[in-house]
């Protein structure tokens, strides 16, 4: 898989790509660790792998259960359940004692969009990064794309893609051999899809074996082979995760990041941007995220600007260059979590022993896109009377295996939600944990 342990961000933080283990790092993992990962990676689907996970994790040593806990929301994003995610793996971001937040006194709130785009027009590298299991961080890069792409930048790379899909750029979207299970989630899948759409070459970069320090020098590597050798004048726009996106030692503990091995094969200075130093809990607690938003009330993805000179702000400026604030979800607490063993009855596992796992059916204002996607409602109706089940709208002109265009997931009968599309005809497809097909049908979303 890759497994990438990302130091002093939370006791245990790890990457979930292909679910192998690199040999050099399997000796990190108990046994149980190690046959969770190996059953994963025999599951057919997402939510063959959620099904697997909720059944598997009281089993695990206590030492484990924060692994899986990631692993389970990282593929709750992947179905369309953010809110879950998020309460389900709370992951909070070191941030020192002595840290000195910003003051409206001295700050202003600014659009991260505006902001990135005029300092980007002095840079030839640009990279951003974002937190696996919340897809609220992919939305800035879904609209940096056409910015950057104005000002010259050609070339796009995703550490979520793969390079066994030589057909990606011909096709024009990803499908899930593309990538890895990130890919999935599809505000993702989007990113890629507008990437190439732009005109950007898309390029993978990832490495999935070796010691953390081997991966970042592989990353780094892959990067400039593939781009800044092959083209001098080259404009790169890089979406990585966590810590990737460093200058210096520091979050990897003594292992150079990514960002800083590439600029020394090449010699170009990055612009980087942090999205997961300050994030939002579900639920929420008094933390310097809450102290942030209580003070600059951010309506989108947002900068901070010193009002004496336009500077922007950085927690840790000598790791990256500005921090991004998203805003809260607007939703608050979910009825979701790790519960008391319950029983969930459904056409696959009826009567097995699992958590009781309830969602909240309302879903994050995000996703609106600030009204390029508008809500389409979906329903248990779909499912044929079959739960879970997963509602998958695909682009009318691709296929069930590309990445959705919206999906959720529906955990039990008689419920109610919505999807969140951009204009045009799309084919909806309700699907089981086998992956049969329950119901399909043609629609067509209309601008409000």
């Amino acid at each position: 898989m890759p497994i990438r342990a990302r130091s002093r961000m939370v006791s245990i933080v790890v990457c979930v790509g292909a679910l192998l283990i690199p040999a050099a790092l399997a000796q990190n993992f108990s046994p149980a660790a190690i046959a969770m990962f190996n059953a994963l990676n025999q599951q057919p689907n997402d939510l063959a792998r959620y099904v697997y996970l909720v059944r598997t994790m009281p089993e695990l040593p206590v030492s484990d259960r924060a692994l899986a806990m990631q692993m389970f929301a990282s593929t709750e994003d992947e179905l369309g359940l953010y809110n879950e995610a998020l309460r389900d793996f709370p992951l909070k971001s070191h941030v020192a004692a002595d840290t000195t937040l910003p003051t409206v006194a001295e700050w202003k709130s600014a659009d991260a969009a505006d902001v990135i785009t005029k300092l980007a027009g002095d840079h030839r590298l640009v990279l951003i990064n974002e937190a696996h299991h919340d897809a609220h961080t992919r939305q800035l890069t879904l609209a940096l794309l056409p910015r950057l792409r104005a000002l010259g930048f050609n070339y796009f790379a995703a550490e979520a893609l793969l390079d066994k899909d030589d057909q990606l750029m011909q096709r024009g979207y990803p499908v899930k051999s593309s990538g890895t299970e990130y890919l999935r989630e599809p505000s993702y899948g989007d990113i890629v899809r507008l990437a190439i759409k732009l005109g950007f070459k898309v390029v993978s970069y990832d490495v999935d074996n070796g010691t953390t320090q081997e991966r970042e020098l592989g990353q780094a590597e892959n990067l400039n082979r593939k781009v800044f050798a092959r083209d001098p004048n080259a404009r790169l726009f890089v979406h990585a995760g966590y810590a990737h996106i460093d200058k210096a030692k520091g979050r990897l503990g003594k292992t150079l990041p990514m960002a800083m091995q590439l600029q020394k094969l090449t010699g170009i200075v990055p612009l980087s941007i942090d999205q997961t130093q300050f994030r939002e809990q579900i639920p929420s607690e008094q933390d310097a995220y809450q102290n942030l938003i209580a003070a600059f009330k951010p309506e989108g993805p947002t900068v901070l600007l010193n009002r004496a000179g336009n500077q922007p702000w950085s927690a840790h400026p000598e790791l990256y260059d500005l921090n991004v604030i998203l805003p809260p979800s607007g939703l608050g607490a979910v009825e979701s979590g790790y519960v008391q063993p319950s029983t969930i009855v459904h056409d696959m596992v009826r009567s097995q022993p699992m958590l009781a796992h309830f969602v909240n059916t309302q879903r994050p204002e995000w996703l609106t896109l600030h009204d390029q996607r508008f809500p389409y409602t979906v329903s248990t109706t779909l499912c044929k009377v079959t739960t879970p089940c997963v509602v998958d709208a695909h682009y009318i002109d691709e296929s069930n295996d590309a990445i959705a265009a919206d999906r959720y997931t529906f955990m039990q009968g008689d419920t109610v939600s919505k999807l969140y599309l951009r204009p045009g005809r799309y084919r909806l497809r309700a699907w089981d944990i086998r992956g049969r097909t329950l119901s399909e049908q043609v629609i067509n979303v209309q601008p409000r």
